[in-house]
């Protein structure tokens, strides 16, 4: 079965190498997944009432979460020498 390798700390974000993966990946804890979660919800009940900019304000929420992940996950990556999964577009 083989252990998992934590490559961060064991924080809000961490990095973890799961055996027989060729890549790590980003453990999202429960309370946070429950708060992303959440957002999704609350966007798309707003969608269905016609509140764009309810739905917005939840969906930049989200984005915000998860693209913090990626920051983190990517830095890790990079301070490991670890190549990413995905090619990073260019902003």
């Amino acid at each position: 079965m083989g252990t998992a390798e934590l490559l961060t700390d064991a924080g809000k974000w961490a990095v973890v190498q799961l055996p027989g993966r060729r890549f790590p990946g980003v453990v999202i804890q429960g309370d946070s997944l429950s708060v992303i979660v959440g957002e999704l919800d609350r966007a798309g009940a707003a969608l269905r009432r016609g509140d764009t900019v309810g739905a917005e304000e939840e969906l930049t929420g989200v984005l915000e979460r998860l693209t913090e992940a990626m920051a983190h996950y990517e830095s890790t990556l990079s301070d490991r020498g670890i190549d990413l999964p995905y090619a990073k577009e260019d902003s």
